[in-house]
């Protein structure tokens, strides 16, 4: 599949979603034999820990379709991007998509600040330059879209394997902003 076709297909599965109509193919036994020799997921999606928001069914695919590194608040820290690095170097993925969504309980304990310890702090600090950016008094909804952009950016700045991919063309990384209420995933860059 080229990389359009990768994005066409993501897009179609997200439609069947949101429409009630999931197909549920390749999720059988004879799959699972399938991919006993491998992997060849086409598509990385970074997605937050959110047990709402579920990638493999937001866009209808199957075993070993999507390589999903979900972390809350769907940042880019060493751990996540070694693993999407591990996909674009050994796996074949054709596109990366940054997942943010609607009512993101990082992002919210983000903006609103205080002591959550220091584990989580540490997973916040990444969120706060898309605070920033996002500008004072910017809704929580906006946050998740300037982050997800800006984990996008990240992804460039931080890895070498995913730059060099990309800028060979043989990766697209597109930030995303899922709908809880509705199911649709929408593409923004």
């Amino acid at each position: 599949m080229t990389i359009e076709d990768v994005i066409q297909r993501l897009k179609s599965g997200n439609e069947r979603f949101v429409a009630d109509h999931l197909d549920g193919k390749l999720q059988d036994s004879k799959r699972r034999d399938i991919l006993v020799g491998g992997q060849e997921p086409y598509a990385i999606i970074l997605s937050c820990a959110d047990s709402r928001v579920v990638p493999e069914l937001a866009f209808d695919t199957g075993l070993g379709e999507l390589f999903v590194v979900r972390v809350a608040g769907n940042i880019a820290n060493n751990s996540s991007i070694a693993s999407m690095e591990y996909a674009v170097a050994h796996c074949g993925s054709k596109v990366i998509v940054v997942l943010g969504h609607q009512s993101c309980g990082a992002v919210t304990a983000a903006v609103n600040g205080g002591d959550n310890g220091h584990n989580l702090n540490h997973l916040l600090y990444h969120i706060t330059p898309a605070i920033h950016k996002a500008g004072e008094g910017a809704s929580i909804t906006e946050v998740v879209r300037t982050n997800a952009i800006m984990t996008a950016e990240e992804l460039m700045n931080r890895s070498t394997i995913i730059r060099e991919a990309a800028e060979a063309g043989k990766i697209k990384i597109i930030p995303a902003y899922y709908h809880l209420d509705s199911g649709k995933v929408e593409f923004l860059g």
